[in-house]
Formats: C-alpha cells, sequence, structure tokens
C-alpha cells in the first residue's frame, strides 16, 4: 500500500507544529517566573557564603609575608649608539 502526500495531510501537519508550539509557548510563560525565582535564590545563596579558602581571622589583624626577590643576572646587550638620519 503506497501512501501519497495530500494537502489535507500537509495541513494537518502544519496545524499540528502550530497547536504545539503555541502550547510550549503558553506553559513557558507560567514556568518561567519559577524558573528564574529558583535561580536567583540559588545565586544569592552562593553570593552570601564565605569563600572555601576565607580564613577567619579577626578585624583589623593584619599580615604580611614577604617572598625573597630573585636576582636575575644583568644581560648586556650592548652599547646604545645615538644615530642621526641622513637626508
Amino acid at each position: 500500500m503506497i501512501q501519497t502526500a495530500s494537502i489535507v495531510g500537509l495541513a494537518k501537519t502544519i496545524l499540528i507544529l502550530l497547536l504545539a508550539y503555541s502550547i510550549f509557548k503558553y506553559v513557558m510563560r507560567l514556568i518561567s517566573p519559577w524558573i528564574i525565582r529558583s535561580m536567583a535564590r540559588k545565586m544569592a545563596q552562593k553570593f552570601n557564603q564565605p569563600p572555601p579558602n576565607y580564613n577567619s581571622q579577626n578585624e583589623g589583624d593584619i599580615s604580611i609575608d614577604k617572598t625573597e626577590k630573585k636576582q636575575h643576572p644583568k644581560q648586556d646587550v650592548g652599547e646604545y649608539v645615538d644615530y642621526e638620519e641622513l637626508d
């Protein structure tokens, strides 16, 4: 049994796609505020948490860690020669 394409079948397919799209849009309008609200709550919780490497020092305590500077050997590139441009 060979089936052929028909105008009625095409119209049904287009109507079904339009109906599915309309329902999807309507459902997303209902659900999206809930999704955005929950995402904002999660971001606020992460923002209010201290960082994982947070040191609980007393307020006003200062610590200075000095590192030794490495002496780089001075490289002698050469002698600077001033020159004038000739026309």
